[in-house]
């Protein structure tokens, strides 16, 4: 599987890298800051310098194209503008899932430790985690096993810290479809 990772140089991002990296996906790392290259490459993945406040979604889609799904794990940080905050954090996100969409990708992650909300897109799966007590390795090892399952797709999830073993959790939710 081929997965392109907004935001590839990220806490979360360079988890997440190293455990498709680990399985044999092939991971693709989008960075803002050309230093990050070589923290994405050490991760096990390749990346691509392009700017998501600037890019076109016709640049994103040609970043995304022969991708099997996206994930989202950009943010503005804690000490944004309002302004940066805005690109980022929202329209960032829309940006990379309008690109998803041209490229023909139907698998869209995003993880935020910010409330956000899904786009209301019956083509594209999409899932939000957001993540408050919980360890970057399981934000990393969830979003692993979201990509594996496409019964996953259409759904938010916040992420708390526990016991039950990752699968057995989202087997065992209890889907309420409206």
């Amino acid at each position: 599987m081929k997965i392109v990772i907004a935001g590839g140089h990220g806490k979360v991002a360079l988890r997440l890298t190293r455990l498709l990296a680990e399985r044999g996906d092939d991971v693709v790392g989008i960075v803002r800051n050309p230093d990050h290259v070589d923290g994405v490459r050490q991760a096990g993945g390749d990346a691509v310098v392009l700017d998501l406040e600037r890019a076109t979604a016709e640049e994103v889609a040609a970043t995304l194209a022969d991708a099997d799904a996206v994930v989202f794990s950009a943010g503005s940080g804690n000490s944004a503008t309002a302004t940066r905050r805005d690109k980022v954090d929202r329209a960032a996100p829309v940006l990379l899932m309008d690109a998803a969409e041209q490229a023909g990708v139907r698998r869209f992650l995003h993880v935020s430790s910010i409330n956000v909300g899904c786009a209301d897109n019956p083509d594209i799966g999409s899932a939000v985690a957001r993540f408050d007590r919980v360890s970057r390795d399981d934000v990393a090892a969830v979003l692993v096993a979201l990509l594996d399952r496409p019964d996953t797709a259409g759904r938010a999830y916040v992420l708390v810290g526990g016991k039950i073993p990752i699968d057995q959790a989202l087997t065992s939710m209890n889907w309420c479809d409206a």
